[in-house]
């Protein structure tokens, strides 16, 4: 699965000049069968009502879904693009952070499929999603 010499570090450089950074995502755990990133809830990431932008959700599960499947995968040889992705919003947030963790649920020679919880500061559960990723050949 992920490798356990990967640095929070490095991965968070691949963010760099991104909507990732832009909205403020930082990785903050590796695992070996996932990954976890917290978003702010902030003016970036709000909508009009001020609450929590569901789409913003959606950036931070294609987000930590995407970046864990590239470190499942030799990539001098494979790149992985968003095949799929759908997600339930199940609970409001004004402020604070939100937590994104990726876990995979089927790790193929040509598919990745992973489930993204995303909680709130309390672990209440704000939001669940699945992503479908596509590995692909360079």
């Amino acid at each position: 699965m992920i490798s356990s010499d990967i640095s929070i570090d490095s991965i968070n450089a691949m963010g760099k000049g991104t909507m990732v950074e832009h909205l403020g995502i930082e990785f903050t755990e590796v695992h070996t069968d996932g990954l976890t990133a917290r978003m702010p809830v902030d003016h970036r990431t709000h909508q009009p009502m001020g609450l929590l932008h569901g789409g913003a959700s959606v950036v931070l599960a294609e987000t930590v879904g995407s970046v864990a499947s590239h470190l499942c995968v030799n990539t001098e040889k494979y790149y992985c693009v968003g095949l799929d992705i759908n997600a339930n919003h199940l609970k409001a947030v004004t402020q604070g952070y939100v937590y994104g963790t990726a876990k995979a649920l089927h790790i193929g020679r040509r598919t990745h499929v992973w489930e993204i919880r995303i909680v709130n500061e309390k672990q209440q559960l704000v939001c669940i999603s699945r992503l479908t990723m596509a590995v692909v050949e360079k």
